[in-house]
């Protein structure tokens, strides 16, 4: 059998690579596509914003990083995915990783190789990287991860270039280019993508990787910064709509610089359905997500990243942002005549 093609979605908290996944599972391509996420903290809501109209097979990995922690997660994840499609459980013809934003992609693309099991399965298709065109320069300053997820990409792909001039993209371009001629760059607004230009390129050259990091298959070590920490909130009552706007336009303003990420799905009272926060730093928007089913638990889940995070201030204040409860209703007692 040939080798199953994988490719590695990576790009820094809040660059886009969701609403890229998004994309290319509604794409007319006609390939089923199976999919591991991962994401930084124990709780994640990626997987809520994927589609489910399809029958992609989607794996969440939620108890670590995929690049330290839980790589042995993800070879038995591999090693249990490929045995399902072999005896017909499952039917795929690609996989695709979306790594937490905090990855280092180099540990994750070593698994392809190192491993003999999973070479003699896989093919590391490509790494693709979304570049967050708004705050590039400051996290490619300050994060190392973010220079490692440009340095090791096949294919270059930037968000957000419509918040900043065409004058601050260029030089964000001249840079990527400096830290990494080979690969192409190209726009992706809201995720759209040449399809073509991201699966089944063949990107991915390991005697190129090796000439820029010759320890490539043998340092298998990776450590996260210790004060980048992350808090999840959770409540089963609905958030007051003009309770929770003032509450989170307060917090990014005065915790903006610090809130690397912030994501969420949320139970908004009187609302059919669901809304999806998505924020990085000071921008901060709201979508609207699925309908609430008839009968499915309906539950508020944020997930917060950052450092010197105010965890009790941000526990509190959202408390005070939930609907007051809904009392129950009684029925007057019958008078016995």
């Amino acid at each position: 059998m040939s080798l199953i093609p994988v490719t590695i979605l990576t790009g820094f908290l809040g660059s886009g690579k969701t609403t890229l996944l998004n994309r290319i599972l509604k794409e007319h391509h006609g390939q089923r596509i199976a999919v591991i996420e991962n994401e930084f903290g124990e709780a994640g809501v990626d997987n809520e914003l994927l589609v489910q109209d399809r029958d992609e097979q989607i794996v969440e990995m939620n108890n670590g990083c995929i690049c330290c922690t839980v790589r042995g997660d993800l070879l038995r994840i591999l090693g249990e995915l490929h045995a399902k499609r072999s005896n017909g459980a499952l039917s795929f013809e690609r996989v695709i990783i979306e790594t937490t934003g905090l990855a280092d992609p180099a540990p994750v693309a070593q698994t392809f190789f190192v491993d003999e099991e999973i070479s003699g399965r896989y093919e590391l298709d490509a790494i693709v990287t979304l570049v967050d065109a708004k705050h590039a320069m400051m996290q490619l300053d300050e994060h190392h991860e973010a220079q490692e997820q440009v340095g090791f990409a096949d294919r270059l792909l930037l968000s957000k270039t419509d918040l900043v001039t065409e004058d601050e993209v260029r030089q964000l371009e001249q840079r990527l280019k400096r830290m990494n001629p080979r690969a192409p760059i190209l726009a992706a607004h809201f995720g759209e993508a040449p399809i073509e230009q991201l699966l089944d390129i063949h990107g991915f050259n390991l005697n190129a990787i090796l000439e820029i990091e010759p320890d490539f298959l043998t340092d298998v070590e990776h450590e996260h910064d210790d004060d980048v920490v992350s808090f999840v909130f959770r409540a089963e009552r609905p958030f007051d709509t003009a309770r929770l706007d003032d509450f989170l336009g307060t917090v990014v303003q005065v915790y903006g610089t610090k809130l690397m990420r912030y994501k969420g799905v949320l139970e908004l009272a009187g609302r059919p359905r669901r809304v999806v926060l998505q924020g990085v730093h000071m921008l901060m928007a709201t979508d609207e997500g699925a309908p609430w089913k008839a009968g499915e638990k309906r539950e508020s889940r944020i997930v917060f990243i950052g450092r010197e995070l105010p965890k009790d201030i941000l526990q509190q204040g959202l408390d005070l942002c939930l609907a007051a409860p809904v009392a129950a209703e009684t029925v007057p007692a019958r008078r016995e005549r």
